[in-house]
């Protein structure tokens, strides 16, 4: 466990994560109390990351539920293996004649079978999914429960009595309890609003765009061979997209992935063929594209500039101040 925000801070930097204060502290007190952490924000800010750094920070095994509309509890938490149940039953065929052969009713045939069910409805046949596989591993691991907000709200209460209590009931088994209580990290996209029940049960952080200088920091950090200059210039783009009114805002994630093709294009300067030609790394909708496009050509001026005043435009067009 951690012993200290700069402990988780440090830990999370050496899995190449960059967290605030605000991110390292709610970390600490979600490892310290053991109880689920709730991160909501935009696509692509590195929520599912965090829980991979985390992971990793306190060596744990990472299982991941992803979630969807339609998931159900037989999906996130154990199915039968049918198939191999009767394939078993071929293979024993003889076994069952033998123990049957001198039964004298069907009742009585039936009864013996029952009385063997268990080599049938055993662990050997349970297939387990990732919340099953959280409460069963021998050894401590972190859930990771992705999109929580795909999934439907009856999936959602049910996830409630897991999160309480941490053990599930296999009618044929008995009730199964976790062996390692499980860190536990729960992602949100909010394209639904969350039960409160849910987020009472957890520790609650919300993680939006970067700034400037934080979203430098992780370009830096992630692609070392970009050059300074081009890194400032790639993020100021970025960040001056995000102040536009588009469908979709380009992430965290597909800023390093510009980086990196600019890397690979042994790019010297953003001009008008490279965001030409890379544009569509960020912005995944044509609409967008056309309505960036627009404002490039000021875009270009002002890293020519590269003035006060160009600063000063990018403060006008930072989401975190408003449009």
């Amino acid at each position: 466990m951690f012993q200290s925000i700069d402990q988780v801070r440090q830990a999370l930097a050496a899995q190449q994560y960059i967290a605030t204060e605000e991110i390292a502290t709610v970390v600490y007190l979600a490892d310290k109390l053991q109880k689920p952490l709730l991160v909501e924000g935009p696509a692509g800010v590195g929520k599912t990351e965090l829980a991979k750094a985390w992971a990793c920070a306190v060596q744990r095994e990472l299982i991941r539920l992803q979630c969807y509309e339609g998931l159900d509890e037989t999906k996130a938490l154990y199915e039968w293996e049918y198939a191999k149940q009767m394939l078993y039953t071929q293979l024993l065929r003889d076994k069952l004649s033998d123990l049957l052969k001198d039964t004298n009713s069907l009742a009585d045939a039936a009864d013996r079978v029952a009385a063997e069910e268990d080599v049938f409805f055993s662990q050997r046949f349970l297939l387990p999914r990732p919340l099953l596989r959280a409460i069963n591993s021998p050894d401590p691991t972190l859930l990771l429960i992705d999109e929580i907000d795909r999934a439907d709200a009856e999936f959602e209460a049910f996830l409630l009595e897991v999160l309480s209590d941490f053990q599930v009931t296999v009618p044929e088994l008995g009730t199964i309890r976790a062996t390692h209580m499980p860190l536990v990290l729960l992602t949100s996209n909010n394209t639904r609003e969350l039960s409160e029940a849910l987020k009472r049960r957890c520790l609650y952080l919300h993680i939006n765009y970067p700034t400037v200088q934080a979203e430098l920091s992780i370009v830096r950090l992630r692609v070392p061979d970009l050059s300074p200059q081009l890194a400032k210039q790639a993020v100021e783009l970025v960040q001056r997209l995000r102040g536009m009114e588009l469908k979709k805002y380009p992430s965290v994630s597909e800023t390093l992935d510009w980086a990196r093709a600019l890397v690979m294009l042994n790019a010297k300067a953003i001009d008008d063929k490279v965001l030409d030609h890379t544009l569509t790394i960020l912005l995944k909708y044509e609409q967008d594209v056309q309505r960036a496009k627009r404002v490039l050509g000021e875009f270009k001026g002002d890293m020519d500039d590269d003035d006060d005043d160009s600063r000063g435009n990018l403060t006008r067009f930072n989401p975190r101040r408003g449009r």
